[in-house]
This record gives C-alpha cells, structure tokens and sequence, in this order.
C-alpha cells in the first residue's frame, strides 16, 4: 500500500530463540513481514503468540513486538500499542521497544501515557532525535488543543467510502479533483495482503453546471490496473499526470515507482516509469509532486544519502528528461518518515511527517523558502488540520485557502478519509451611531472613511443613526462625520495584525450650531479662576475640534451657582472663561476665534433629558433657578448647584477666514 512505511528487517534474536522458533508458521510471519505483507503478517503473528505457553516469555516478547511491527506499518495504533506494551511485559531487549510504545500512544492522543513513555526511552538513549522530538510534540500537542487555528475541517462524506481514500489533487483550474480509493469499485477483486483491503486506484471528482462535487468515479484509463496506483499530481498545463504504481513482486518485497501518463486523444494513456536513480531496484520511489512550473518533480524516496527513513528529495526536470536528484535538507527531512510533498510554488511546500514534533502520527507542515538564507521553515499547521492520527496529502484551490486534505482519525480501523478545510478571514467589523448632545439619534449624517490601502467609501447614517461596513486587518482608517447643522467630526482607527473576529465601535457626538455645549471635567479651585491640570484633557478635545472646523468661531461662556454676591460671580465667571481662551491660544486656536462670556448665576441650567435620565428628582425643561433648587432636600441641593456651575462653548460662526 502506498500508506505504508518503510520496510525495516526485524531484529531476529540469537541462537536460542531462533531454535525456539522454528515452527513453520513463525518463519511464514517473518517472511510475509519482510515482503511487506503487513495484514497477512499480523494475522499469523497473532496466530502463533496465541499458541505460545505462557512461561516462554522471552518467546512472548519477540512474537509481541514484532506483531506490534505490523500492526504499526497497517497504522492500526491501539492494536500496535497493546502489542509493544506486551513486549515491555516480556522485557523484549531492545530499547526500541520503548520508543515505538510511546509513538503509538502519541498517535492515540494519549498525550500524559506518551510522555511517561518518551522519557523512560529517553532514560534509555537520551540524545535520539525522534524521542527528544517526540517528547516535545507531545508538550506542544496539550497546548496545540487548548488553542486551535481558523481553520475549518470538515469530513467529506460524499468523496468516502467505508473503504479508504487519500491524497486528494486538483487539477483543471480546480475543476477536477483526482483522489486514491480502494473502494469496492476499485480493480481487481483480490485483497492485499498488505493492507486487508483491496488494492488502491486513481478516481476522478467532477463538479456540475452549479459548481457541486460529484460523487468520485473511477478514472477510466490504463493507469489503474489491478495493482497499486495512487498520489497523482497534474502538470499545470494538464498534459501528464505523474502517480506512484506498486507492481506485486512474488520473489521480492514490493517496491513503488513512479510514473507518468501522457494526455492522450481519448484520455491518460498508460503509464511509463521514471527513473530517478539509475539502477535502484530496492529503494522507494513514490508520492510525485510536480512543480507549478514543471521544472521540478517532488517526490519521496528512501534511496541512499538522506537523514533516515523516507525522505522528501526533487528532481530537476527537463520535460520528462531527469537532469539531477536532490535531497531538501536536514530542516525538511529527520530520522522519522518525510511523505506526500504537495508544493504550491516555488516557496512554499507542504509535507507531512512523523520525524518533527508533532501531534502524533503523520502531521501536516508548512515550509517556506527564504530567499536571503535559502532555508526552509517549517511549521505545524496545528489544529484541527492536525490530529493524533494520521494527517497528510493536502491540496489547495488557486489563490485560496482552502482545499481538501486526508486523514485516518475517528476511524477505528485506521482507515483514510478525504475531509475539506478552510482558513476564513477574520470578520472585522466597524460600527458606530451619530447622536447629539443628549444623546438622540441623528440620521442622514454622511461618514467618509478613508483607509491607508486605498479604500475609499462613503456611508449615510439610517434613521437609528447607525452604520456598519466590514474592515480589513492592519489598516489605518480616517473617518469623517459631516451633517447639517453640526460640526465636522474626525475620527481614527487602526485595525489589528492579527488575525480574529473583532467589531471596532466608532462613534460620533455630534456638536451643534445652534445650542451651547457643556465642557465636561473642566474644574477650578474653589474662589479662583486658574484650570485645574485635570481640565486640560477636555479641552484639548475642544483644541481638536477647532483644527477640525478651522472656519468656526466659538463663544467660550462660564457659569456659577446660586450663592454669592451677583456682581462677584459674574466677575469670577468671566475670568473663568478667560483662562480657557487662553489655555486654547496657548495651544495654537488663533484668538479671533476665541471670545470669553462670564453669565454668573444669571442662566441657570434648562434640565435636558440626558440630566433627567441620570437624576430621577429632575425631569425635562426643569429650570434650575433658586425658586426651583430651595424646594429640593439638601442632598438634591447639592447636585442642582453643581449642574448649574458649567464651563460651555456655542459656535458663533462658521465663516472665519473664508474671505
């Protein structure tokens, strides 16, 4: 099967066990092992550890683990991790027993048990760079699920079948999508001895006249024979398809190639073999990946000169002309198994690997080329992409970030299954009410926004006085209110890097022509008329609005309660509103703007409805003379006088330096 892996020769122990172990059936095991016929292998292992007696437990041990071995290359991981366990029982006496226990709990997500196990192996071999790899992914896996990506998976049920299917490809400008099944419509009637199941062939997925995927067909052509076909990759000018074949050897252990088919007038032609290593007749050669260029083909290889295990090398390509074989390098390839490059252009591939920590099992990463040092980053794609089981052969739609991807998870019979994913943009939105000084709704009023990537638009307040449009990340946005009868008002915003949902509010108080405006926070010390440091953040506000309407001249007038002499508060308020002109001077307002008005106690405050909302003793049109506040208890007393000393700005104006 092309989701095996790489066919390692058991350890067979000394003299004594190999004369304890000369039944015949033991030795058919090993041999079916060793042709890579895991399925039949494991069923005749588990025949023989059955009939083992229970006080041979060396025996016990080497039957265990070499029928975890088994169980481990069929990717049925429960099964693999009871067997390893059973092994350590027996005190097999090799330390790699630990290390396949602990991969095979990561792969059940059974992340705490792994990690136990990790460490008793590392106790072992403390510097092996799949165990130190594996500790880590576990740690990263817990914290992996806590915070899960954008993406969204979802399994594909209408591509599935309760067979098995992987590797899905586009092809067609996305219009086609190529995917390796071996459904019950799959050729060939036999079933491999090597997966239990039938032998593997290229489908077809096809959308209809309303862009709906079809159900999967086989792909009628002579590539699918009754052996193994799989993992195709289209050239982009859709004239050769490249797959691996796994043509059945009965002298020796199978071994896949790769292939390449030629469109034809009535399709794929049949396919002819790629050499990529002139006279390798033992290494693997599979899960091709061409190019969006076609001068390089990705492809899997356990040949001499890589870093252990299966490797992900490239070819340079001439047409169909081999020029030279490379290996991508320590940052790509480990020790573990390297498998099903998919490469979206020439910077950027996606793989899959159990060598890098992960989150157990095969997981899919992203690599990036950086053009300065000419090194691949390599980074897990996380979850949900990810999962504890088996997670590889990724393909994305043209400009987009989505596509389709295979995994064995939530299959207990560690079966593969296509599923879809999606990164969505994150929804940032920006929303906002125009109101006045009391807080009313005012609508038609018209907000210009303007953002640093070249976005422009104009939105018109509803009778709610509301707006709302959608943003992008990390722009910087400048608004503007404008209404009839109000003043102009201006407005920032910044979005954020990062990528998550967020809704930015950005109201507008809009100030009027024709009504005083209270300065709210504006406060003297008592009997004087000097701003307090505390004053100088509202009036800094008022500065603001000023270079907002540069052709507005204002009116600053000063207020007090009722106690006091007449003719002293209407000195001290007029020294009052002084001060703030000459704070606003001071900070560039040009004085002909500016005039200064002290009223005393003679205009008590009118009660809006913003005051009688927020004091229940108070109701609008209230006027908050002495007559009125004598009336009050004490307490309410208090609060009328406070209403009553204001610090307000009117526009007496709108015409300064116009002529």
């Amino acid at each position: 099967m092309l989701r095996t892996r790489k066919i390692y020769p058991l350890c067979f122990l000394g003299v004594l066990l190999l004369v304890s172990c000369r039944s015949a059936s033991l030795s058919d095991a090993r041999t079916q092992y060793l042709r890579g016929e895991y399925f039949l292998a494991s069923e005749t292992y588990r025949k023989v550890y059955r009939g083992i007696k229970p006080d041979q437990r060396p025996l016990r041990g080497v039957v265990a683990y070499e029928m975890a071995e088994a169980y481990r290359r069929m990717n049925v991981a429960s099964r693999s991790a009871n067997a390893y366990a059973s092994a350590i029982r027996y005190k097999y006496p090799d330390t790699l027993v630990y290390l396949r226990y602990a991969q095979m709990l990561h792969k059940e997500g059974r992340y705490l048990q792994a990690q136990k196990a990790y460490e008793d192996f590392l106790a072992l071999d403390p510097v092996n760079v799949l165990g130190v790899n594996g500790l880590q992914g576990v740690k990263d896996a817990m914290e992996k699920k806590k915070a899960p990506s954008r993406y969204a998976v979802k399994r594909m049920d209408l591509f599935n079948s309760n067979r098995g299917e992987f590797s899905p490809v586009f092809a067609k400008d996305d219009a086609v999508l190529y995917i390796t099944s071996s459904r019950e419509d799959a050729r060939g009637d036999s079933i491999s001895n090597i997966t239990g199941m039938k032998n593997n062939d290229i489908f077809v997925v096809t959308r209809n006249d309303k862009g709906e995927w079809l159900k999967p067909a086989i792909l009628e052509s002579e590539i699918n024979t009754r052996f193994d076909e799989g993992t195709p990759s289209v050239s982009a000018d859709g004239n050769y398809l490249f797959y691996t074949f796994s043509p059945v050897h009965l002298s020796r252990a199978t071994t896949p190639g790769i292939y390449c088919s030629q469109r034809g007038s009535g399709g794929w032609n049949a396919g002819q073999e790629l050499t990529l290593s002139a006279g390798d007749t033992l290494s693997v050669f599979a899960h091709p990946s061409v190019s969006p260029l076609g001068d390089y083909l990705y492809f899997v290889s356990d040949m001499p000169g890589g870093y252990g295990g299966k490797d992900i090398w490239r070819a340079g390509m001439d047409g169909l002309t081999v020029l030279f074989t490379e290996n991508l390098g320590p940052e790509i390839n480990t020790p573990g198994d390297e498998m099903f490059p998919y490469i979206k252009n020439d910077t950027t591939l996606y793989f899959s690997s159990d060598g890098h920590p992960g989150m157990g099992g095969l997981d899919l990463y992203e690599a990036n080329l950086h053009g300065s040092s000419k090194r691949w980053r390599v980074q897990n794609m996380g979850v949900p992409i990810n999962s504890s089981m088996d997670d590889f052969g990724i393909t994305f739609e043209k400009g987009k970030r989505r596509g389709f991807f295979s995994s064995n998870r939530n299959d207990a019979r560690g079966r593969d299954h296509i599923y879809s994913f999606e990164y969505p943009d994150a929804e940032i939105f920006v929303e906002g009410f125009a109101v006045d000084m009391e807080d009313k709704f005012i609508p038609n009023v018209k907000v210009s926004v303007v953002g640093d990537n070249g976005f422009r638009h104009e939105y018109i307040t509803g009778q709610d006085g509301a707006y709302r449009f959608r943003a992008d990340r990390n722009v910087n946005y400048l608004f503007l209110a404008c209404a009839e009868g109000f003043l102009n008002r201006k407005k920032i915003l910044k979005t954020p890097v990062e990528e998550k949902d967020t809704v930015y509010f950005v109201d507008f108080e809009m100030i009027p022509y024709n009504r005083p405006v209270i300065l709210e926070n504006i406060f003297y010390d008592f009997d004087k008329a000097e701003l307090r440091p505390e004053s100088k953040e509202e009036l800094d506000g008022l500065t603001s609005l000023l270079n907002d309407n540069p052709s507005v001249t204002i009116e600053l007038s000063a207020h007090t309660d009722r106690k006091g002499g007449e003719e002293y508060n209407q000195n001290l308020s007029l020294r009052r509103a002084q001060s703030v002109v000459r704070y606003l001077i001071g900070k560039g307002v040009d004085e002909r703007r500016l005039s200064a008005a002290g009223f005393g106690k003679t205009q008590p405050k009118t009660v809006s409805a913003a005051i009688a909302e927020r004091y229940g003793f108070l109701k609008e049109g209230d006027r908050l003379d002495e007559a009125f506040i004598e009336k009050l208890t004490p307490e309410e007393q208090v609060v009328a006088d406070q209403i009553n000393r204001r610090t307000e700005f009117r526009v007496t104006g709108s015409s300064f330096g116009l002529f």
